[in-house]
């Protein structure tokens, strides 16, 4: 590596889910962080009064690369097809239109999908889809941390 060479980013692993009892109704979000080369892991989870499953989703993978303090290397796990699309397919055409469909109609939850956007072009970001509730370990994590966050907001602790 030349002294100019910029160091190899950071490797992360972030494993995503969001979760709501009714839709609309009370919702959980959470996110698994994990360092491979140090085995450091942070999880974190929170939740909303009203809100919908596809908020808490993006919820989750904001917060997720919000905790992340410098630029890293990130592969996202999720079983949200709709945050995986978002991200990988439907984001340029978005952003290309003024944050309108092809319907010609605003993008429901522009506010987090914007937030999501600005987030991902500070790493370099690959996306991976995960079947949600098929065993599979940080998502099942991800699945308990989220639901345990919507009985907190029903308890009245937020």
């Amino acid at each position: 590596m030349s002294k100019d060479a910029a160091p190899p980013l950071p490797h992360v692993l972030l494993f995503t889910d969001g979760a709501c009892s009714g839709n609309p109704g009370p919702g959980g979000w959470a996110f698994v962080l994990r360092h491979p080369t140090t085995g450091r892991e942070i999880e974190r989870s929170g939740g909303e009064a009203e809100t919908t499953n596809n908020r808490m989703e993006l919820t989750a993978a904001i917060r997720g690369l919000e905790a992340l303090t410098r630029r890293s290397r990130v592969e996202l796990w999720s079983d949200s097809e709709y945050v995986l699309k978002g991200l990988r397919e439907w984001l340029p055409a978005w952003k290309a239109r003024g944050w309108r469909t092809a319907a010609k109609k605003p993008v429901k939850n522009v506010d987090l999908w914007q937030e999501l956007d600005d987030l991902v072009q500070g790493h370099t970001v690959t996306f991976h889809w995960v079947r949600g509730h098929d065993g599979h370990p940080e998502n099942e994590r991800c699945d308990q941390l989220a639901v345990a966050a919507i009985e907190q907001v029903r308890a009245g602790h937020r």
